[in-house]
């Protein structure tokens, strides 16, 4: 059917049910019904009706159900409806705005807001008694309002998430290596439902002329049910079922509805003449229209996976809506048997997840890393004398008994300053001699020889042998050598203001030279 509702429907006066939903055409204004004051059930759902909530409707004193969800209602909720005695109040999917009255929290009815756009809110969590507040309030509200009451319920903390499996209306079990989680909550007509900030749902509706109605199914003609176990039961509900889920990362996933019809009988009774028909929306874009499960399963009880393999999570939230739009029967094989249903729900990524472990080739690169990264450390420190010890490298040296003693060039460097020109104190034929103060106090002349020496080591070694050899009281005494890599040093007793002349001619002592000379 197609809008508007005529305005002539006020004549009917003494009318006391009227159900309208999911009108086609264009908007219209909320219809004049002021003059209906025996009305107990009102349900204009999804009738495009647009502009203010009427505030006569609070005069409507016999009024039971209410629900004008799925509309584009604006403004405040008026006071008058607090006189109300309703036992159902729906004003889901709409925009109204300003604050959620105190006594919609505080009431005890069966109330849902959710999916508006409400900028004041008192201090409240997710689900205050049996009032459904899930994406109550405006994405400009500040991040004091719990989580769940945002627009995009988005996550509180870094998203972590990359899988989901959820048995709908059933227990924890395993299927193929994965563990779904239960689902057995029995509450319905106005709830939100929240696992851990990993998912939830949210429920919203009341069967007609069933307000006792289970929104869970449990196969009641006890079919054969074939396929996986989660096909022998499943969450139902008479108007709009959300599935989330929650704090997922960024990212691709593949999307897997798991369904099977158990609520009919497989027979040729009445039982057997109900159709189920409900739409499915993923991510709000429409993947499923008219969807019939035993139709499309080729019978009851007989299970059917629709996938949709590249479903994108842009933000946090995963959003599966399923949802009924009047079509189908409503009281076949009972009152309130209607509705979209759904056995389980698995989401897993298309994307390899960063489960906080290194992968083997992650390992492997950092270790290489390492060990190339300590090798230039110690030849860096070996290069700049800390490393070597006594490690005479060049193999004439191994095996040498010295008769003098040995120095590390890391010692040298720290009794010269690092051979610091300020230390230098003469030039020889063979390269620098520099002053050094040994950790004792003992001060030391330390012979370099130049790099550009042509000597080899072989006959440094004979040098060192046979002036450690010589011994005399005029002779400057001999400390010891350091030999590191292409150091070759020479460690002298230091004497003070000498001369040639003085050690030709006086009583002094000889600064032996590394290389005698030849006469």
């Amino acid at each position: 059917m197609e809008g508007p509702i005529p305005s002539t429907i006020s004549q009917l006066t003494n009318l006391s049910q009227l159900r309208v939903s999911d009108l086609s055409g264009s908007n219209m204004p909320f219809p004049e019904l002021q003059y209906m004051k025996n009305m107990q059930r009102l349900i204009l759902r999804n009738c495009l009706i647009v502009g203010p909530l009427p505030v006569y409707i609070g005069e409507m004193t016999r009024l039971k159900t209410l629900d004008l969800s799925f509309n584009r209602l604006t403004g405040r909720i008026p006071d008058t409806f607090q006189s109300l005695n309703l036992d159902h109040l729906f004003l889901s999917n709409n925009s109204l705005t300003g604050e959620v009255p105190s006594w919609i929290l505080n009431s005890n009815v069966y109330i849902d807001v959710s999916y508006n756009n409400f900028t004041q809110s008192p201090s409240v969590g997710c689900q205050p008694s049996s009032v459904n507040l899930v994406s109550s309030h405006s994405s400009t509200v500040s991040n004091s309002v719990a989580w769940c009451l945002r627009k995009d319920l988005s996550c509180s903390t870094k998203p972590q998430h990359h899988s989901l499996f959820i048995n709908c209306g059933g227990s924890t079990m395993n299927f193929e290596g994965n563990e779904y989680e239960e689902d057995l909550t029995t509450r319905g007509p106005s709830y939100f439902f929240a696992s851990s900030e990993k998912w939830a749902f949210s429920s919203s509706g009341v069967f007609m002329g069933n307000d006792n109605a289970n929104y869970i199914a449990s196969n009641p003609f006890a079919l054969n049910v074939t396929g996986a176990d989660f096909y022998k039961t499943a969450r139902l509900a008479p108007s709009s079922l959300k599935y989330y889920g929650l704090c997922l990362r960024k990212g691709s996933y593949r999307v897997q509805l798991h369904f099977a019809e158990v609520m009919y009988s497989d027979d040729s009774t009445f039982s057997s003449l109900g159709r189920r028909i409900f739409d499915v929306s993923i991510q709000g874009s429409v993947v499923l229209k008219d969807f019939n499960i035993a139709e499309e399963a080729s019978g009851f009880g007989k299970g059917i996976t629709k996938e949709f393999n590249d479903t994108f999570v842009n933000g946090s939230t995963l959003e599966i809506h399923l949802y009924w739009a009047g079509k189908g029967t409503t009281a076949i094989p009972d009152r309130g048997v209607y509705g979209p249903l759904i056995s389980a729900i698995t989401v897993t990524p298309n994307f390899d997840p960063d489960t906080g472990l290194l992968s083997v080739g992650a390992i492997i690169g950092i270790v290489i890393a390492s060990c190339v990264l300590l090798l230039l450390i110690l030849a860096v420190l070996r290069k700049k004398g800390y490393l070597g010890g006594k490690d005479i490298v060049d193999e004439e040296l191994r095996g040498l008994e010295l008769q003098t003693g040995y120095f590390t060039l890391r010692q040298i460097k720290a009794a010269t300053n690092n051979f610091d020109h300020a230390n230098k104190i003469g030039e020889g034929g063979f390269g620098p001699v520099y002053k050094g103060v040994l950790p004792d106090g003992a001060v030391i002349a330390v012979k370099q020889l130049s790099s550009k020496s042509k000597q080899g080591n072989r006959e440094f070694v004979n040098e060192i042998g046979m002036i450690s050899a010589l011994q005399h009281p005029n002779l400057v005494r001999l400390y010891g050598c350091c030999i590191e890599g292409n150091q070759l040093l020479l460690i002298y007793e230091y004497l003070e203001n000498n001369c040639l002349a003085r050690a030709l001619f006086g009583k002094c002592y000889l600064f032996v030279p590394l290389y005698p000379f030849k006469h």
